[in-house]
């Protein structure tokens, strides 16, 4: 990162070349405000379809998940018929109805809500430890440094699947009788204790590039405790890497709750996902082909929106990729 008294460039046009007895008055100014990092990457997202695009899903599927009922007014995701067992889709259930007799399309809606609550909840608890600890290990250095890098070797050392389901299985295994807000909270903390160390590798590498710049030394020079250099200095000046890897991250999320659900360790009944959809429907692919296809297909569009956010944010950020 660059020091924030030189991060704002603001272009100049060449100058003409003038006659000899040509007068030298100066031009008249550029009103332009000169732009930091934030202001030259928002300019360049603007013009960007990608990001549009990514970023008229994302805000659908939050809607999606804050307000359900906007989208399926009337409909019940987890009581059904079954009368209407297996029936296709038609004008009085768009997406046709599950074994039991339940809505898809309904289950598809209501099922956003999970999904992306335990993505972005996971992410935001992944970020916080992940980055507390990059802070700590890169800015103390030595037996600190050293502690805390041996302690994120070995949970990234850990296979993901492996170890969510070993956690998952063990605290919420069948009986275990818990509601929905805890099997969530299970399935966040698993997430977030198997997914750390990555974004503490990150924070750590942008806080040694960044702590011996000439502003953290005269700050220090001037008296600044750790607190605030680490607040004001170093945090604003970190956070691109992490802000891009974690909008990625929200789509990675979204696809291992699908996979732990779907394998019977992650969130399970009465809680209505994308994953647990999937995995409900799977026995009856060849008869109703639907059961798997909406919600796969809502799961992937879900996943390549934040992916492809991710990437638009990361190209912005970074003047290399511009």
């Amino acid at each position: 990162m660059s020091d924030p008294s030189t991060a704002s460039i603001v272009s100049t046009p060449p100058a003409q070349p003038t006659d000899a007895g040509a007068s030298t008055a100066p031009g008249p100014q550029s009103n332009e405000k000169p732009r930091g990092l934030l202001g030259d990457a928002w300019r360049d997202l603007r013009r960007k379809p990608l990001f549009w695009i990514s970023a008229t899903l994302i805000v659908i599927f939050l809607l999606m998940a804050a307000f359900p009922a906007l989208f399926a007014p009337g409909a019940d995701a987890v009581n059904g018929s079954l009368s209407r067992s297996l029936n296709k889709p038609g004008a009085d259930g768009w997406f046709g109805y599950d074994v039991q007799g339940r809505d898809v399309y309904a289950r598809v809606i209501y099922g956003a809500r999970a999904s992306i609550v335990v993505a972005v909840l996971s992410v935001v608890g992944t970020l916080l430890v992940g980055g507390t600890m990059g802070i700590i290990s890169g800015y103390r250095g030595g037996w600190v440094d050293g502690l805390l890098s041996r302690i994120a070797d070995v949970f990234f050392g850990l296979p993901f699947v492996l170890g969510a389901i070993v956690i998952l299985t063990t605290f919420n295994g069948s009986g275990s009788g818990n509601s929905k807000a805890q099997i969530m909270g299970l399935v966040i903390a698993s997430l977030t204790v198997l997914s750390w160390p990555v974004v503490m590798r990150l924070m750590r590498s942008s806080v040694l590039a960044t702590k011996e710049a000439d502003y953290i030394v005269a700050a220090r020079a001037l008296g600044a405790g750790t607190g605030r250099i680490i607040l004001k200095h170093l945090l604003p000046n970190c956070l691109a890497p992490l802000l891009v890897y974690g909008t990625i991250m929200v789509g990675s999320f979204i696809g291992a709750e699908a996979t732990l659900s779907f394998l019977g360790v992650g969130l399970k009944s009465p809680v209505v996902s994308w994953g647990i959809m999937i995995s409900e429907g799977q026995q009856f692919i060849r008869v109703a082909p639907g059961l798997v296809f909406f919600p796969a297909a809502f799961l992937v569009t879900a996943v390549l929106s934040f992916v492809m956010l991710g990437e638009a944010v990361r190209e912005a950020l970074d003047p290399k990729l511009r």
